[in-house]
This record gives structure tokens, C-alpha cells and sequence, in this order.
């Protein structure tokens, strides 16, 4: 005798049309919400070079009321969107505090914003607020599959980065003391010990500006050391970054995101979110059950 089908147990604020939106909106693995992300992503590139075009004078007073009408267009396709993700997850101000959450309103409140300043002696405000709007390439971020493993590997390889840049810190420190011991009585460029823990940074890390440099044949050798010793350094960060990418890319995880935490990187078999416990799929955990 076969038993009889459980009723799905959705949540007390389940929504369909939500559900429907949460799966548009943060997950990629669908055909609807790969569209979406394509068509936004457009969208975004095209605000960005929009951006650029305003900064060019010429062209600002040739087609400044185009770039106006296209930019007060966007603004509210941004802001359609900013509102349906708010909508579509179950905490919603747990959203707007996140990374990328912050992102989308920095995205749209500029625009906002510059239509209350009015006179010419706001244009230089106006200015300002209207070039954050460059940082809608940071809306980006949405869109890159890869994103979630290099920010899970960034996190775990922050302690060891941490201790890593705390050694430099004191390297750099002892390196420019004995420096401006070396040529502090002959060059004036080593005049004293934080222009000499400048000199030792920008040679460390292999950039060398070349508007400090030794003159003595010791502090020449020492240069020279500490350039030959930045390479070595410089594979440090640049291999423990690897390994945790390595060991993240073996984890099979998806796009889908939590619609109580919103965090993604679950597991392609997961039920449960592994942040907040609560079930991923009310649908498929149903009819599993």
C-alpha cells in the first residue's frame, strides 16, 4: 500500500510569486535567472560606459540631455531591481546591510540625490555624487560564478595573510632603520627613519620609484638584497591565496542562495543552509519528503 503524499510544509511567509522572484533574481543556474543576469549585466556595462561618456566634455554638451534621459532610465531599472531583491528574501533588511546590498542603493541613490541640489554652486557636489555612480561595476560581482570561491579562499587565507603582512611590517621597519643608519650622514633621502621605511616598502614590493635611492656601495648591496628578497616575498601571499582556491574549487557548490541568510556556496545535494539552517528548497524538500 503506498503511502500517502505529505502536504508540503512551506513557511508561515512563503510566498509563490517571492519564490518565483528569489529564483530569478539570485540564482544563475536556471535558464530565466541566467537571462535576467546577462540583460543586467548589459545594463550595468552600458550605465558604467555612460559614466565615462558624461566626463568628456564635448560630449556632455552634444548630447548631455540623451546621457540625462538614459541615466534617469537606468536609474529606474536599478531601482525596480533593488526593490524586487528586497521583496524576494525573507529578511530584507538583512540585505540592504550586506556587502552587496549596500552596493545596489550606492548604485541608485546618486541620481536620486543630485535632482534635490539645485544653483550652480552645488555643480561640484553634483559632480561628486554622480561619479559614484561608477561603482556600479562592483554590481558585478553578482554575476561572476567564480566570485564565491575567491571570496570563501580570500577569507580563509586571512589570518595566515594577516600574520604574513604583520613580519613584513616589521621587516620593512628594520630594513629602513638600518638604511638610514647606512647613508642617513650622506643622503638626504634617508634624512630620517620613515622616509627610510618608505624607500625599503617601494623597493620590497619591487616597484621602485627611484626618487630615494643609496648612494654609498653597502647601502647599494643592501638595495639590491631587498629587491632579489621582494620576488621571494611576493610568492608568499600569491601561494597560500592558491591553495585555499584549490582546495575550494574540489567543493561542488551552486549558485542557489538562502532566502532567510542569503548567503550562497551550498552544496549541490544540501537541504538545509549550512550559515542558518533553514531549508533551501521548500519545494523539492517536500516532495523529497
Amino acid at each position: 500500500m503506498d503511502k500517502p503524499k505529505r502536504k508540503p510544509q512551506h513557511p508561515p511567509h512563503y510566498n509563490p510569486t517571492r519564490e518565483k522572484l528569489h529564483e530569478i533574481i539570485f540564482e544563475a543556474d536556471t535558464p530565466v535567472g541566467k537571462a535576467f543576469d546577462i540583460s543586467l549585466l548589459v545594463l550595468i556595462v552600458f550605465s558604467i560606459i555612460l559614466v565615462m561618456l558624461e566626463s568628456i566634455d564635448t560630449f556632455t554638451a552634444k548630447y548631455g540631455d540623451w546621457l540625462l534621459l538614459m541615466e534617469w532610465i537606468l536609474t529606474i531599472v536599478f531601482t525596480a531591481e533593488y526593490v524586487l531583491r528586497l521583496y524576494s528574501v525573507y529578511h530584507p533588511w538583512k540585505y540592504a546591510r550586506s556587502f552587496f546590498g549596500i552596493i545596489d542603493l550606492l548604485a541608485i541613490l546618486p541620481t536620486y540625490i543630485s535632482f534635490f541640489f539645485g544653483g550652480a554652486q552645488a555643480f561640484l557636489v553634483i559632480r561628486a555624487l554622480r561619479l559614484m555612480r561608477i561603482f556600479r561595476i562592483l554590481k558585478l560581482g553578482h554575476f561572476l560564478s567564480e566570485g564565491q570561491y575567491i571570496a570563501s579562499a580570500l577569507r580563509a587565507s586571512l589570518t595566515k595573510i594577516t600574520i604574513f603582512l604583520y613580519f613584513v611590517t616589521i621587516l620593512v621597519t628594520i630594513l629602513g632603520a638600518v638604511m638610514y643608519f647606512i647613508e642617513g650622514g650622506s643622503n638626504p633621502g634617508f634624512s630620517n627613519i620613515p622616509k627610510s621605511i618608505y624607500w625599503a616598502v617601494v623597493t620590497l614590493t619591487t616597484v621602485g620609484y627611484g626618487d630615494i635611492t643609496p648612494v654609498t656601495a653597502i647601502g647599494q648591496f643592501l638595495s639590491a638584497f631587498v629587491m632579489i628578497m621582494g620576488y621571494a616575498i611576493i610568492a608568499v601571499p600569491t601561494g597560500i591565496v592558491t591553495g585555499e582556491l584549490i582546495k575550494k574549487s574540489r567543493e561542488r557548490v551552486n549558485s542557489q542562495a538562502c532566502r532567510y541568510c542569503g548567503h550562497e556556496g551550498h552544496d549541490d545535494d544540501a537541504i538545509h543552509c549550512k550559515y542558518c539552517g533553514n531549508i533551501l528548497n521548500v519545494e523539492n524538500e517536500s516532495a523529497n519528503g
